[in-house]
């Protein structure tokens, strides 16, 4: 839609040039937004919090949260509320440490910002041992911008099924070339790993780590000293939230951990809400903390510029952009709005969102899977100070967004419940046996020497997943890991097997060796 309005644009153009009509002047931009929160109405926001996270708190079960606001350079609201682990009684406060899941991409755009003299830097094409994309020429004129902005053509979440079945990064970004890609910079589809593969290649330019890069670059400059790239730095810290999710009863309990160190500049930082507030501090700042140049200027702003459109309208009913790590929007009133979520199914869920003419900004960080909490409370938080009140009940609408994304993989089929005429499966051996598979690699199937029944097995450790019989040669198990979407399907055909939930992009079919 975007192209077709822009042709229209320069055919009409054409148009009245060739008809010799005279062409009007330009008409004049209009005027620069101001201000419009008093001290006053961000205040109003800031007493309406506690309260407002209670009671979400309580209506949703999230076990903890830390939030920090940041008004004109002052940090002025920071605040724990409920426990770190359920069934302990240790608290959350302003400096408990939470993976930030996918928050942890501004952060990231703002390291590589920091690396750079000049914005044309973003600009860089993107070259790194092992990365290539389908087409040789996306992969010669791929750069930082476009895979920080998602718009290299990679489809969505590409290579984070092959991290669920426990690949290591290097494996993944080799294995990118596989997929199928959608117009280059005329497409967008989020993607943690062509996230990674940019980064990664910035800190090989630079001689050094992400993790090592990110430290020097920012963390330690801007005293940011609970913050890090790497989960082993998490999970050793006396003080961090345990990632939870909710049990059928409605109770919540932390049963996973999540590592995402194979994609640690999209999703593996772990941060506390009083080391956010000086990072927001720093990007109200331009650049600036505590009177002291951090990041240039120039490349800061650079990642707060739209690159490509992520969605025709988001929650509030405008259209939303994706810059640099950041969801780019604008108000009514003409003002610049950066934010951005994160979410482990596996249990944490994050906002920041930030309005930078009125210096003002909200992190919030939560233990619990998405439910809309962390999105909520920001929102909420904003639409206070604009009218002195919430016109909206933000929660449901959060809720509502992220159970949509939850139930959008999940298949058709109800695998749990067979067909009342469902076809026999054939004997084990017709089965049993090692598929190949140029992305996913090597499938085996074994039976069960009881006849309990075959067992899948997948990735390089491998996983393994009792089959169930659902009719015929399909069957099914039940996936695992952070992108897991129940019950998929498994079929058997003239030695192949498919797997469901694997094939969205046509790479999920396994030959016999």
């Amino acid at each position: 839609m975007r192209t077709r309005r822009l042709a229209l644009t320069a055919a009409g153009t054409v148009l009245a040039l060739a008809a010799g009509g005279p062409v009007a002047a330009a008409p004049s931009p209009p005027p620069a937004p101001k201000p419009q929160l008093t001290d006053q109405a961000v205040q109003k926001a800031v007493d309406r919090l506690p309260q407002y996270i209670a009671d979400t708190m309580r209506s949703t079960g999230v076990p903890g949260l830390s939030v920090a606001v940041v008004h004109r350079d002052e940090v002025i609201y920071l605040k724990g509320f409920g426990v770190r682990r359920t069934g302990q009684s240790g608290g959350v406060g302003p400096d408990t440490v939470f993976q930030i899941a996918s928050l942890s991409k501004p952060i990231s755009s703002t390291v590589v910002a920091g690396t750079l003299k000049d914005p044309a830097g973003f600009a860089d094409r993107t070259e790194l041992p092992g990365f290539a994309l389908k087409d040789p020429w996306v992969t010669a004129h791929v750069t930082t911008t476009d895979l920080f902005s998602h718009r290299s053509g990679l489809p969505d979440h590409a290579g984070d099924l092959l991290e669920d079945l426990g690949y290591d990064r290097a494996y993944i970004l080799d294995h990118l070339r596989l997929e199928p890609l959608s117009p280059f910079r005329a497409s967008y589809a989020y993607t943690n790993f062509g996230f990674t593969a940019a980064a990664e290649a910035i800190a090989r330019a630079h001689g050094t780590s992400w993790q090592k890069l990110a430290a020097d670059t920012l963390f330690k400059p801007a005293g940011m000293t609970r913050t890090s790239t790497e989960f082993s730095a998490f999970a050793k810290a006396p003080d961090h939230a345990a990632t939870h999710v909710k049990n059928p009863d409605g109770t919540w309990s932390p049963r996973y951990v999540r590592d995402p160190d194979a994609q640690a500049p999209a999703g593996g930082v772990s941060s506390t809400a009083r080391d956010m507030a000086r990072w927001m501090r720093l990007q109200l700042g331009d650049g600036t903390l505590d009177g002291k140049r951090i990041i240039p200027s120039a490349t800061l702003q650079r990642t707060h510029l739209p690159e490509i459109v992520s969605q025709d309208v988001n929650a509030t009913g405008r259209p939303t952009f994706y810059g640099l790590g950041w969801n780019v929007t604008y108000d009514d009133a003409g003002r610049l709005r950066l934010s951005h979520s994160g979410a482990f199914d596996l249990g944490a869920n994050t906002n920041v969102t930030l309005l930078p003419l009125e210096q003002l900004g909200i992190v919030v960080l939560t233990n619990g899977a998405p439910v809309g909490l962390a999105d909520a409370v920001a929102l909420d938080f904003f639409d206070t100070a604009e009218h002195g009140k919430p016109t909206t009940d933000w929660l449901p609408l959060t809720a509502a967004l992220y159970a949509k994304l939850d139930d959008a993989d999940r298949s058709k089929t109800d695998y749990a419940h067979p067909p009342a005429n469902a076809k026999p499966a054939r004997a084990d051996s017709a089965y049993t046996g090692t598929y190949d598979n140029p992305y996913y690699g090597r499938l085996t199937v074994t039976a069960d020497p009881a006849g309990k029944g075959l067992t899948l097995s997948l990735g390089p450790k491998p996983l393994r997943f009792p089959l169930t019989h659902y009719d015929g040669d399909t069957f099914s198990f039940v996936t695992a890991g952070e992108n897991a979407v129940g019950r998929t399907g498994v079929t058997f055909s003239d030695g192949t097997v498919r797997i469901e939930y694997l094939d969205e992009n046509h790479l999920g079919t396994f030959t016999r060796r």
